[in-house]
């Protein structure tokens, strides 16, 4: 279930969104009704992250033994389509 709280809930209630955001699921928080940021374990940040500088190593590594380019929005396109499943 998503988990949206007000940004005054870091203060106020702390502890319970670090449970929150230790079970592994983000909690988005607002500020005055709209969208702020989002707070996610370092678990989730580093799988996340690792993702990412994966994908980019591949890139890396197929750019140096091909001379095959793709536009941007290809590369894009199919990270996207990679870690969203």
């Amino acid at each position: 279930m998503i988990q949206i709280r007000p940004v005054s809930d870091l203060r106020n209630n702390f502890t319970e969104l670090e449970k929150e955001v230790s079970s592994g699921q983000p909690v988005y928080l607002t500020k005055n009704g709209y969208g702020k940021m989002v707070l996610l374990s370092i678990e989730e940040y580093s799988k996340l992250i690792d993702q990412i500088e994966f994908r980019l190593d591949e890139a890396d590594i197929q750019a140096e033994s091909t001379n095959e380019r793709m536009l941007h929005d290809e590369v894009f396109s199919r990270i996207r389509s990679k870690i969203n499943g």
